[in-house]
């Protein structure tokens, strides 16, 4: 597209004020500008503008009926937005925000139809990231915000992966580190009479639950037969382009699978990436030097950890020139449930058992 894409570091605790200033004036303009918040890098413009708007689709390549999220800076920016902000909205938002929580509400008219996809919800988050929340308030309005990458690649986690996907594309990239959940938002529809997860995320079911009593899940999530209420769920989501691969059981099973697989794939010249638990390497310890790229996420105790390194380190095997990636499968409760429903999307759904 030809646009000059300028570059920012900036302190993740204390935004340099002029830098932000600049960055609002950019999204005030019609621009679009990628800032990190505690989950994912966003893309984000004027979403009060449709046409500022339009322009996040096509710098990504999104489909133009997939909503998109917006970002505010205080609780009560809400009220301009959704049409009902019942009890329910308000216990959360007292809770979670800001944090990794979106909510679906009900929307007021003055919510563009290029953000909603023409539903008559909205889906509003508080980010919990002090550049985020520096240039929400500068701009003066809600920003319209999916993640900084073209679309049906793995979300950016730190600028230079910004960078990598959308120079050219974008006026400007706020660099300020590493994000730290890793994983996008949960997103909770509360427009109906019974909460409904839409996408996992960094606030997990449990916790909701306890605060909600009755919380569901959308089906379509986790089998993709049928059809997700979200409609941006339907489409490929987290991929890198190489082929991903998970691979379910114990784990000294998975390393005799994975052992057999990188053997099987060695054979036919494929360039192999393994993304593999610390407890599954202790039985493999002399696969790191045969493959294209190998990586230790950490122990399946501390999903946490895995879920923060996931974007990361597909993105890796990308640049490692992987032509396949082997990892495996978790747990799907508290975290797990998100970082799941990342790696079933990312290897569209092909689980191989061990």
């Amino acid at each position: 597209m030809g646009i000059k894409t300028t570059y920012w570091t900036v302190s993740a605790d204390q935004p340099e004020p002029e830098i932000i200033q600049r960055a609002a004036e950019i999204i005030i303009n019609g621009g679009l500008v990628a800032f990190p918040t505690e989950t994912v890098y966003g893309l984000g413009a004027d979403g009060t503008n449709p046409q500022a708007v339009r322009r996040i689709f096509a710098a990504k390549g999104r489909p133009s009926d997939n909503p998109l999220i917006l970002h505010v800076a205080c609780k009560d920016e809400v009220l301009g937005l959704a049409t009902e902000v019942n009890a329910q909205a308000r216990q959360l938002m007292q809770l979670f925000w800001p944090g990794p929580l979106t909510l679906v509400l009900p929307k007021k008219p003055c919510v563009p139809e290029e953000v909603t996809a023409g539903l008559d919800t909205v889906a509003i988050r508080m980010p919990r990231h002090p550049v985020a929340l520096a240039l929400i308030a500068a701009s003066g309005v809600p920003i319209a915000a999916p993640s900084a990458n073209l679309s049906g690649y793995p979300s950016p986690t730190t600028g230079r992966h910004v960078y990598e996907d959308l120079a050219g594309r974008i006026e400007a990239v706020l660099d300020s580190g590493e994000t730290g959940v890793g994983l996008e938002s949960t997103v909770l529809d509360l427009s109906g009479p019974i909460p409904v997860i839409l996408r996992p995320g960094g606030v997990t079911r449990e916790e909701l639950t306890a605060v909600l009593g009755t919380v569901i899940v959308d089906q379509g999530l986790s089998d993709p037969r049928q059809k997700p209420k979200a409609p941006g769920m339907k489409y490929v989501h987290y991929s890198p382009r190489a082929e991903v691969v998970l691979i379910h059981g114990p784990r000294e099973q998975n390393a005799l699978k994975i052992r057999e697989l990188v053997t099987a794939y060695a054979d036919k010249g494929k360039k192999i990436g393994l993304l593999l638990t610390r407890e599954t390497w202790r039985h493999l310890p002399d696969l790191k030097g045969q493959v294209a790229y190998a990586q230790d996420l950490g122990s399946c105790a501390r999903l946490e950890e895995i879920a923060h390194l996931l974007y990361r380190e597909l993105r890796n095997c990308d640049e490692a020139r992987a032509d396949v990636v082997f990892t495996e499968t978790y747990p799907e409760e508290g975290i797990g449930a998100a970082l799941m429903n990342r790696l079933l999307k990312a290897a569209g759904y092909k689980v191989i058992d061990s």
